[in-house]
């Protein structure tokens, strides 16, 4: 019959006879199923011309409905894109804007099954390599997000494509049609909030899908009353007796609001902070229920849920920590605490389990990153327990940072759902370090577990792991970006190299990676501290160079070469820019204020400061050529003149100390500097300022 129908169709000889014959050809793709190969002998007989003309014309056949040829087109279209190759065909994506317009049009009975043609095209489509792509571009998540909100015929298709784009590319969905994605989650959220039955947990497997990571929900109005809603229907639900399988997904729900939003979502007073309370105490429970013995085959099926609770557990250490306007009651944190540490000693024990073969499970890295996370805080609990852990952990790092490959399906907290949903670029880089920093800088502050960390060679994974994170700073072309994880993980490495320099300068001196540490510092801090906004980091840089080079001042590279006087000269700027002469409207004089551009980093760079200064004073007799850098910059003229024009009061006791030291040194081991001093009132001015050493120094022959 369908021969006979082709063959129609070739030897029709005007309109009329085509009709006709494409009639028979689309009847018979609507009467039963057929192969590929029948598909595409449909395809080579017709092309793209005929279903073409047929969307395009706008005179039906007399006696028929004016959508006839629109029907067929579209019958034929749907036929095609059962072939993958036919549905990527550019002939089919251009159609795209037409099956929008379907979707958004009114409905009649006749035109169902038009609707259900498109939706197979567009499944068809998404199918494809270029489909997501286009789809997103040409306006179809608008389309499909109006037919769901709109209650249209196929509504649940509509719903089901967008979750596949939402997978495939949610920032580019959320970026061109925020608002439409916005009603479809006002309106999931309604329906949550109602729901009475199994629908309810259904709508929490569905929602963290329509909850973006950005923008943020609750700069927004509807936003916020989708969040409201959210909160209303799950503390309803974890408020009741649930089974584990209705659990589970209200878990995943919070962790995912957690995640895009912070705590924001919670009210604040004790209703709030009660439910968040409950969330954090409900995540340890789960977690030490699935990890505390852990049957394997158990563990495997509840990793999804037990990453969703690392999320709530995180949010917890926040809370905890946080001073203003905290969600948490004291008493309610000292409690959280103490089931948290309980949880955590759970992930210990667990990751204590973990065999070779099972490092590359992404659960591993999600278990390591949350105890990080805890470690980075909580210093005090489950030291011995952590101590233990410490070569596993050292392993685990170096392992992940020299593959250097790739995870599974990672959750990080800066751009991934905690394995919850997928999203664009789930495949992230297993940088397991980075989160392993901050407990590392506690660590290595106390002899024994410093001793584990040395022995089981982290200091050379830490001076790797600094120039790749270097490398990855500067490899964009221009200056420097704002700060970035990456950035703040040099200033944390940079703060675990000054722990390992104060308590263990041996180390430093034997073994060469440091060397080549060194190398790096005084080539980085010369191009870093021109650039804006990277100040704290250049602090750190500066402040560790001039602490190791007190320890390597033997080594070839500080031996007056062109990068250690770079360095130095780097180190001179930034010691000496810090303070300024600034007008007091309290006793109209002059005050000593930090310098404008310092203002800003001041808190975290303070103690930096004076432990470079420090530094400073130390390696000047060490560095012959270093008082000739001091005087061709001028800065004891310029310290000098600070000092003579502000109020003594004015200049703390601390920073006296600090300048002094340095003075003391420079005036020491370099007469011209001590007659720079002198031809500059130093003598005066080491008086009034109670600068004792000083005054000595300048006044011996």
């Amino acid at each position: 019959t369908l021969k006979r129908c082709l063959d129609a169709l070739r030897d029709a000889t005007n309109d009329s006879e085509q009709f006709a014959a494409l009639l028979l050809v689309t009847k018979a793709v609507r009467a039963g199923e057929l192969d590929s190969k029948t598909r595409r002998q449909i395809f080579d007989a017709i092309g793209f011309t005929f279903p073409n003309r047929l969307l395009t014309s706008r005179e039906p056949p007399s006696g028929c409905p004016e959508h006839t040829f629109r029907a067929l087109g579209l019958t034929l279209l749907a036929c095609f894109c059962t072939d993958p190759e036919l549905a990527g065909h550019s002939q089919i994506l251009n159609k795209i804007p037409t099956f929008n317009d379907i979707l958004v049009s009114p409905c009649n009975p006749d035109t169902t099954s038009m609707i259900d043609d498109v939706y197979q095209c567009l499944t068809a489509v998404m199918a494809t390599p270029r489909g997501p792509r286009e789809l997103v571009t040409k306006g179809t998540v608008s389309a499909l997000c109006q037919a769901y909100v709109n209650g249209n015929y196929g509504s649940d298709r509509a719903l089901t494509l967008l979750l596949g784009l939402l997978a495939i590319a949610e920032a580019k969905c959320w970026q061109r049609d925020a608002p439409r994605l916005l009603a479809v989650l006002s309106k999931l959220s309604e329906e949550f909030l109602k729901a009475e039955d199994m629908t309810k947990f259904e709508l929490c497997e569905l929602l963290p899908h329509f909850i973006p990571l950005s923008p943020p929900l609750a700069r927004d109005s509807q936003g916020s009353e989708c969040l409201h809603r959210l909160y209303k229907g799950l503390a309803n639900i974890l408020g009741s007796k649930l089974s584990h399988s209705q659990r589970d997904p209200a878990l995943k729900l919070a962790a995912c609001l957690m995640q895009a939003c912070g705590s924001e979502w919670i009210p604040a007073g004790s209703t709030g902070s009660k439910f968040l309370a409950l969330l954090v105490n409900l995540a340890c429970v789960e977690v030490r229920l699935t990890l505390e013995e852990p049957d394997p085959m158990e563990v495997e099926g509840k990793k999804e849920v037990v990453t969703a609770c690392y999320v709530l557990m995180e949010m917890g250490i926040q809370e905890c920590l946080k001073e203003e306007e905290p969600l948490l009651e004291e008493a309610q944190k000292m409690q959280l605490i103490r089931i948290m540490e309980e949880a955590f000693g759970a992930v210990i024990f667990y990751l204590r389990q973990v065999k070779q073969e099972e490092l590359q499970d992404p659960f591993i890295f999600a278990s390591v990153r949350i105890l990080g996370a805890w470690m980075a805080e909580e210093t005090s609990s489950l030291k011995q327990e952590v101590c233990e852990l410490l070569p596993f952990l050292v392993h685990y790092a170096k392992k992940l940072f020299k593959e250097g490959g790739r995870a599974e399906s990672l959750p990080q907290t800066d751009g991934v759902r905690a394995g919850l949903v997928s999203t664009e670029g789930s495949i992230l880089p297993q940088d397991a370090l980075r989160f392993l920093l901050p407990g590392f800088c506690h660590l290595t502050a106390e002899d024994r577990p410093r001793d584990i960390l040395i022995s089981e060679g982290a200091p050379a994974l830490l001076c790797d792991y600094f120039l790749h994170q270097w490398e990855v700073l500067t490899s964009e072309p221009g200056s420097l970006t704002p700060l970035t994880s990456t950035e703040m993980s040099l200033q944390t490495a940079c703060g675990i190299f000054l722990n390992l320099v104060v308590t263990a300068p041996n180390l430093i001196r034997q073994d060469k990676t440091f060397s080549s540490l060194m190398d790096m510092l005084l080539k980085s801090l010369p191009f870093l501290l021109p650039q804006k906004d990277h100040l704290v980091l250049a602090a750190n840089i500066a402040t560790l160079g001039l602490m190791m080079a007190r320890i390597l001042a033997s080594s070839a590279v500080l031996q007056g070469t062109q990068s250690a006087k770079e360095f130095f000269g780097a180190t001179i700027r930034f010691l000496s820019q810090s303070h300024m002469a600034q007008a007091d409207p309290s006793s109209h004089c002059l005050a000593l204020a930090v310098s404008p551009a310092y203002a800003s980093a001041w808190d975290d760079i303070r103690e930096l400061w004076f432990l470079g200064m420090q530094a400073f004073a130390s390696c000047v007799p060490l560095f012959p050529w270093l008082p000739q850098a001091v005087l061709q910059v001028r800065w004891l003229e310029d310290l000098s003149e600070l000092l003579t024009r502000v109020a003594p009061a004015s200049v703390d006791f601390e920073l006296i100390a600090a300048f002094q030291g340095v003075l003391v040194e420079l005036a020491r081991v370099s007469e011209p500097c001590r007659e720079v001093i002198l031809s500059h009132h130093g003598e005066e001015w080491a008086n009034l300022y109670g600068m004792a050493a000083l005054e000595q120094c300048l006044s011996e022959q």
